[in-house]
C-alpha cells in the first residue's frame, strides 16, 4: 500500500507549546520524568512567510529528474528544490536545459553542482584529506567552477551548490558586478557544512543564500546556529552513507520549530554511490531518486500525526530574504 495521504493516519493535536512531542503524553500518564527543557523556537521564516521548504538532493540528470517528478506527483510529496550533485561539468547542454525545462514547468528550483572538485584530480590529498576533498585545488580548479557556473546560468539555472570558500566568494562577487543574473543563489553544501555559529555566519557573508549543515547536529545546536544568522539551513532528515547515514525523520518537526526557515532534504541511506553518474549507473540513480520521495512522503506523514504539518512555504517558492553579506 502507497503511504499516500488516503491512507495516512488523522494528526492528533499539537501540544501546549506547539507539535506534539512523539510519545511524551504516554510516557507522563505512566508516571515517567519530565522531558528535559526544549530549544528556543525560530522566529524566523521564508520572506513568503513559511518555516520549511523540500529539496530533493542526488537527482542526477533528465531520466532521473523525470522520474522523481513523476512519483512526487503519484504520492503527493511537494518539492521545493530539486539538486544535483555529479556537477554541472557532467551535463550536456541539451540535458541542462532539459531540466530546466522540467522544473519550470513544475515551478521547482534546479540546484547543480559546480563541477571539478579535489577528490576527483589526479593530487592524492583530496582523497587522503576529507575535509580538502570537496574543495576547488589550486587556480585552474577554480577558474573551472567560475566557467561551470557561467556556462549554468547561461542555460537558464538560477541555484548553484557550492563547496568550497574561495569559489563561493568569487562566484558572489561575480553576482554583484552583473557577470552572473541577480537571481542566482549559493547553496553550500553538506560536503563542508559548518559545525557551529561562527562559522555557519562566516559562509553566509561570503554570499552563501542557503546553507547545509551536518546531520548529527542536535536540534539544541541547530538553535544556536539560528539565533547568530537568517540564513536558511539545509538539512537531510535522512542522509547518505557518505555523511553519516543519520535517519532523523521524528525529528523533523522539532528541525522546523527550532531551525526555521529551513529545507527538509529527502536523502537516503543503504544506496550506491552514484558520483559521477551516467548510464552504467542510470537504474540505480532512477529508483534511487523514487525512494527519495517516498521516504519525503513518509516525513511529511510524520509531521501530520504530530501537529506540524502547517507551516510549509508555498509551491514554487524560491526567495530567501535579505542576508548578511
Amino acid at each position: 500500500m502507497d503511504p499516500s495521504p488516503d491512507h495516512a493516519p488523522g494528526p492528533r493535536p499539537p501540544g501546549e507549546h506547539g507539535p506534539r512531542q512523539p510519545g511524551e503524553d504516554v510516557l507522563r500518564e505512566l508516571g515517567f520524568p519530565a522531558a528535559p527543557g526544549r530549544p528556543p523556537s525560530s522566529a524566523a521564516r521564508f520572506p513568503d512567510g513559511g518555516a520549511w521548504r523540500t529539496e530533493l538532493p542526488s537527482c542526477e540528470g533528465p531520466a532521473v529528474l523525470a522520474a522523481v517528478l513523476a512519483e512526487s506527483e503519484r504520492l503527493a510529496v511537494p518539492l521545493h528544490r530539486i539538486s544535483q550533485g555529479s556537477g554541472v561539468w557532467m551535463l550536456t547542454d541539451a540535458e541542462i536545459g532539459e531540466m530546466v525545462a522540467a522544473c519550470e514547468a513544475r515551478a521547482v528550483e534546479l540546484c547543480l553542482f559546480l563541477g571539478p572538485r579535489g577528490t576527483w584530480e589526479p593530487g592524492a590529498g583530496g582523497r587522503a584529506y576529507p575535509s580538502s576533498g570537496p574543495r576547488a585545488r589550486g587556480r585552474d580548479q577554480l577558474a573551472q567552477c567560475v566557467e561551470d557556473a557561467e556556462r549554468a546560468a547561461a542555460l537558464g539555472v538560477r541555484c548553484l551548490l557550492v563547496a568550497d570558500e574561495g569559489v563561493l566568494w568569487t562566484l558572489h562577487r561575480m553576482r554583484a558586478a552583473g557577470r552572473l543574473p541577480a537571481d542566482t543563489t549559493f547553496k553550500v553544501s553538506a560536503l563542508v557544512g559548518p559545525v557551529n555559529p561562527v562559522s555557519f555566519g562566516i559562509w553566509e557573508r561570503l554570499g552563501a543564500d542557503s546553507v547545509n549543515v551536518p546531520s548529527d547536529l542536535s536540534v539544541a545546536q541547530l538553535a544556536e546556529i539560528r539565533a547568530m544568522s537568517a540564513a536558511p539551513l539545509d538539512f537531510y532528515v535522512e542522509a547518505p552513507d557518505d555523511l553519516g547515514g543519520f535517519v532523523r525523520i521524528y525529528d523533523a518537526a522539532e528541525l522546523i520549530r527550532c531551525g526555521a526557515p529551513i529545507y527538509l532534504k529527502f536523502g537516503l541511506r543503504n544506496a550506491p554511490a552514484l558520483y559521477p553518474v551516467g548510464a552504467h549507473l542510470l537504474p540505480a540513480a532512477v529508483e534511487s531518486g523514487r525512494e527519495r520521495v517516498r521516504r519525503g512522503r513518509l516525513v511529511l506523514d510524520t509531521l501530520a500525526r504530530l501537529g506540524a504539518g502547517e507551516g510549509m512555504s508555498p509551491a514554487g517558492a524560491r526567495a530567501l530574504g535579505d542576508l548578511r553579506r
